[in-house]
């Protein structure tokens, strides 16, 4: 069997991938490909691989998870998507480090179907705007409570996968950029599926709606009807040429109003993630996705 792990990151798809998904559940299921909803398993997962204590899930915990999520005995693959998973959002940073809890807990959900082929897809996002994002969702919380004594500049992602990897060499990880999403969608939702990219799916345009006017995204849609892209490249630049014309300024702008953060600051950031981004991308282990 195939388990596969979609981690989120925290404020990046807020579940539109697993929502995609289950708009197809019919024909992934025709495929073997089993997609249970978040509330299945969102607090059963946590529970059953903190129970291991670092150790492998017998027989009888993995049969377990399976009655609660499995609506059929054919599946080949299993996707799990929340991201709630890897930790809770106020937690994102921990004792001043960033995603913290991250290799514990991938390892954990590694060990509870120890024989099956096991994946790990996750986002990254721009630490600049993921710290507003995530003061914003937890609006009983403030700054001080998110951050701690965290420095913004030690909010890096590079050394966060490179301690999943250190506690996990054999983990195979998928990761992109939340920035680029909009370009990459269609192929994320295969890749979680585990199709090519000719697979037909419904949910293609579902982040685009969300971001793009109304009439960009029917000219969009009426565009690729007429001109079929011959490539997903070809795709990708046609969506990102109604993307610069289209696109909704309060769904693409971030404002950041924290304290003591400046424009220079954020600028270090956006550099710091972008080399992290290159970084990541060399690391074995990892199939970085870009545009």
């Amino acid at each position: 069997m195939q388990i596969v792990y979609h981690l989120g990151a925290h404020c990046t798809d807020e579940e539109r991938l697993l929502r995609a998904l289950l708009k197809n559940r019919g024909t992934l299921e025709a495929r073997g490909i089993s997609v249970p909803a978040s509330r299945q398993y969102r607090t059963l997962l946590p529970k059953v691989a903190k129970s291991l204590r670092g150790g492998y899930a017998g027989a009888d915990a993995q049969q377990v998870i399976l009655d609660a999520v499995m609506e059929t005995e054919t599946a080949q693959r299993l996707v799990f998507s929340h991201d709630g998973l890897i930790c809770f959002p106020v937690n994102v940073v921990a004792d001043g480090v960033f995603y913290a809890t991250a290799p514990m807990r991938i390892a954990s959900y590694a060990n509870l179907f120890p024989e099956a082929e096991t994946e790990f897809h996750l986002a990254l996002r721009n630490p600049a705007t993921l710290v507003p994002a995530l003061i914003e969702r937890a609006a009983d919380r403030s700054y001080a409570e998110v951050m701690g004594h965290a420095d913004p500049m030690a909010l890096r992602w590079a050394p966060a996968i490179e301690r999943v990897l250190d506690q996990r060499p054999d983990l195979h990880l998928t990761l992109w950029c939340n920035e680029d999403t909009p370009l990459l969608w269609p192929e994320i939702l295969r890749g979680l599926a585990g199709l090519g990219s000719d697979a037909v799916l419904e949910g293609d345009f579902d982040l685009l709606a969300t971001i793009m006017t109304e009439d960009g995204l029917s000219e969009l849609k009426a565009h690729l009807d007429a001109h079929p892209p011959e490539t997903v490249a070809e795709r990708r630049e046609i969506t990102a040429d109604f993307l610069d014309r289209f696109a909704r300024p309060e769904e693409i702008e971030v404002e950041i109003a924290l304290p003591g953060w400046d424009a220079a600051l954020v600028a270090a950031m956006t550099a710091a993630y972008e080399e992290d981004c290159a970084e990541i991308a060399s690391m074995p282990g990892v199939t970085f996705l870009q545009p």
